[in-house]
C-alpha cells in the first residue's frame, strides 16, 4: 500500500476529495483507486478535485482492470478495477 493511493470505498465524494488535496500538500502525484459501483466515485472525485480545489492538477494516467473475487458462497465474480493518477 502506497502512501499516496487513496481507495475509493461508500464513503461521500467529498470526503476523498479532501483526502487528495491533503496528500498533494505532501506529494506531486495522488492516484485513486476503485472497484466496483466505487468506479464513479473515483472519476467523481478526480474531477472535483482537477476543477475546483487543485486548478493545476491534471490526469496522468488511467489505468483499469479486472479482479476475480469469491463472494460469500465461494462463487468467483469479476469485479472492475479503475486505478486514476493525478499530478501537479
Amino acid at each position: 500500500m502506497e502512501e499516496n493511493t487513496i481507495y475509493i470505498g461508500n464513503k461521500p465524494v467529498m470526503n476523498y476529495v479532501l483526502a487528495v488535496v491533503t496528500q498533494f500538500n505532501d506529494y506531486d502525484t495522488v492516484t485513486l483507486r476503485a472497484r466496483g459501483k466505487a468506479i464513479s466515485r473515483a472519476v467523481d472525485t478526480a474531477e472535483i478535485v482537477r476543477n475546483s480545489f487543485v486548478q493545476k492538477a491534471d490526469v496522468a494516467d488511467i489505468q483499469i482492470s479486472t479482479e476475480e473475487v469469491e463472494n460469500y458462497n465461494n462463487e468467483k465474480t469479476n469485479v472492475s478495477i479503475i486505478e486514476i493518477k493525478l499530478v501537479k
